[in-house]
C-alpha cells in the first residue's frame, strides 16, 4: 500500500508476540525485528527504521558513525554502533527475527547502553532508532542522518584522529541526560545551572 494513502484506520495494532490484535491489513514485515527490540530493550516505547541516505552509507561501509562533534554527543553516548551483517542462515532462517537479534548481540557484546546510544546500524541494511516514545525514535533518526553526514564529511576532510575526547563527549551528553541534566528549558537543574554561571 503506497504511504501516502495510509489512513488511521489502515494501521495494524500487534501485541509483543508480533500476533494482531486490531486492524484488518497484514502488519508491517519488520514486525519481528521491533517484537524483539521491545522484548530485549523493555525500556524504549518507539522504534524507528529508515534507508536515509548517510546512515545507509556507514552501513553499507559496515562502520560505526563515530563520536566525532557534539551533535552526535548530545543524543548518543557512544559511536552507533554497525551490528554484523546477518549470514546467509540466518537470513533465510528467520531474516526480520535475527536482524533484531545482531543489533541486541551488539549491544551486549560490546557493553552498549541502549538508552545511552538509541540507535543501530545492520551492516548491509541500514539504521533503527528507538527511544521512550515513538516522537523520541524519530528525532533519534533525524539526528542520526545528521551526525552520519557531518562525519562522512569530516573524514573527507582530514585523516587525523577525529575522536571526541571523552570529557567533551560526557560533558554533552550528561548535560541533558541523567540526574543531573540541566540543559533547557524543562530539566530540573536548569534554572541552577543558570545562576551558577552568572
Amino acid at each position: 500500500m503506497p504511504y501516502d494513502e495510509l489512513k488511521p484506520e489502515d494501521m495494524v495494532v500487534v501485541n509483543l508476540k508480533g500476533e494482531v490484535v486490531e486492524g484488518d491489513m497484514n502488519p508491517s514485515s519488520d514486525t519481528p525485528t521491533h517484537t524483539y527490540l521491545y522484548n530485549h530493550f523493555p525500556k524504549i516505547g518507539g522504534i524507528v527504521h529508515t534507508h536515509s541516505s548517510w546512515a545507509v552509507s556507514f552501513a553499507a561501509a559496515n562502520m560505526d558513525v563515530p563520536a566525532l562533534n557534539t551533535t552526535h554527543a548530545d543524543t548518543f553516548y557512544t559511536d552507533v554502533p554497525a551490528a554484523d551483517a546477518l549470514t546467509k542462515e540466518e537470513i533465510e532462517e528467520d531474516y526480520e527475527g535475527n536482524t533484531g537479534k545482531t543489533i541486541v548481540r551488539t549491544f551486549k557484546e560490546r557493553g552498549l547502553d541502549y538508552e545511552a546510544t538509541p540507535a543501530a546500524l545492520v551492516s548491509q541494511h541500514g539504521p533503527f532508532t528507538w527511544g521512550p516514545t515513538p516522537d523520541k525514535a524519530v528525532y533519534n533518526a533525524k539526528v542520526l542522518e545528521v551526525v552520519a553526514e557531518e562525519d562522512y564529511h569530516a573524514m573527507q576532510l582530514t585523516r587525523q584522529n577525529l575522536e571526541l575526547p571523552q570529557y567533551l563527549l560526557d560533558k554533552h551528553y550528561y548535560r541533558k541526560h541523567g540526574a543531573n541534566a540541566y540543559y533547557g528549558q524543562n530539566n530540573a537543574h536548569s534554572k541552577d545551572h543558570a545562576k551558577r554561571e552568572n
